[in-house]
């Protein structure tokens, strides 16, 4: 009898990473079971799912709070569920926060657990190592660097490679990508990605909006695009667009991120996941981010931050390839000379291209088939031990 497997992923991107999971899991073990928090790319694999996963989309240390009761009882109500269950193994998709606590329990009950994407424990908040030793009986990594880290601080880690890096081509043909979604054809395009959850779109739509105008006002041939994760995130774009920058020559797609990343030359974006995928486009960017001012102020005051940037796309460099603007910085009189400044200088953008290939090329590793032999390997472990 095929296994079942709870996974749980609160976002987007942890979404992605779920369904190419799901996929990987069922090629090497037919008929397995999936339940837990899906998206839609995990529901198309198969997942059940018994919560929107939209409900644990909650960003930044003040934001949680005011949710905190509800995601208290959610994880309580999963764990119930889970235990109740008896899958093979749990598996946490990104969502420390939330996940780590939801592994220690069900492994304090003899449940096997695994999460893919290493906290950022070597960046901030090292303190955590002790709850993700408690907590999980294997990390699966996307970045080399992670597994010496965790290996040393007592927790078992395998490196697995990202599926971005598999999943996207080292070379897109842009004309096609702006064919597909009627593009103009000649046009230098700026894609503006201002975030997948609501509270980042609410505080980045405006700014990056004030931006691209800031730059259309300069330069009367560009053209700007923002892909859009749901409905609700739509209309927060628009209402932004209407007070920022009504005549802006503007297109919204509904979803299909990396297709716009692929037709333009050029991408403001929020800090987070869409970096990588810029990266993996060899897109030269701008990257922007604001959190509630208190819980920046929190940041500040107990360092917490370890690392010298915060976009994944420079970590991976090693250096500021694209342009950081964090909190106050980020408005449109710094953001606006910082992407003109790529469109000046092409030698700098294909270095930057040459640099992002190269990275690419070291990330391959199908990830998605690495992950689901770690995790299978796991469950027949735990099998021949019981």
């Amino acid at each position: 009898m095929a296994p079942t497997v709870a996974i749980v992923a609160n976002e987007p991107s942890g979404d992605l990473l779920g369904a190419a999971l799901i996929r990987a899991l069922r090629a090497q073990r037919p008929g397995l079971r999936c339940l837990g928090v899906a998206g839609p790319r995990m529901l198309e694999a198969g997942c059940e799912t018994l919560i929107e996963m939209e409900r644990l989309s909650v960003m930044g240390l003040t934001e949680v709070l005011g949710h905190l009761p509800e995601l208290l009882r959610i994880r309580r109500d999963l764990a119930r569920r889970f235990l109740a269950e008896r899958p093979a193994v749990f598996i946490g998709i990104d969502a420390p926060d939330f996940n780590l606590g939801l592994e220690r329990r069900v492994r304090a009950a003899g449940i096997a657990t695994a999460h893919l994407v290493s906290p950022t424990v070597w960046a901030w908040r090292p303190g955590r190592v002790k709850q993700i030793r408690a907590s999980v009986d294997r990390m699966l990594c996307l970045f080399p660097f992670e597994t010496e880290f965790l290996e040393r601080h007592g927790v078992p880690a395998r490196y697995v490679g990202h599926p971005l890096a598999d999943e996207i081509p080292l070379r897109v043909d842009r004309a096609a990508a702006r064919a597909r979604l009627g593009l103009p054809g000649e046009s230098p395009i700026i894609a503006l990605l201002p975030g997948s959850r609501r509270g980042e779109v609410e505080r980045l739509a405006a700014p990056f909006l004030a931006a691209a105008r800031w730059c259309h006002e300069r330069r009367p041939e560009l053209h700007f695009v923002v892909p859009l994760v749901s409905e609700r995130l739509r209309r927060l774009v628009e209402e932004a667009a209407r007070c920022e920058a009504p005549d802006l020559p503007l297109t919204l797609v509904d979803g299909r991120s990396r297709e716009v990343l692929g037709a333009c030359d050029l991408v403001l974006t929020a800090s987070g996941t869409a970096t990588l995928e810029a990266l993996l486009l060899k897109r030269a960017m701008v990257v922007a981010y604001r959190v509630h001012p208190l819980t920046y102020q929190l940041v500040k005051q107990l360092r917490l931050i370890r690392v010298p940037h915060i976009a994944m796309a420079n970590l991976l460099a090693g250096e500021a390839l694209a342009p950081e603007f964090i909190q106050g910085e980020c408005r449109p009189e710094r953001l606006g000379p910082a992407l003109l400044g790529f469109l000046d200088d092409p030698a700098r953008v294909a270095a930057i291209q040459a640099r992002y290939a190269r990275i690419h090329a070291d990330l391959r590793h199908d990830a998605a088939a690495a992950a689901a032999r770690a995790v299978l390997e796991l469950i027949d472990e735990r099998g021949a031990r019981c």
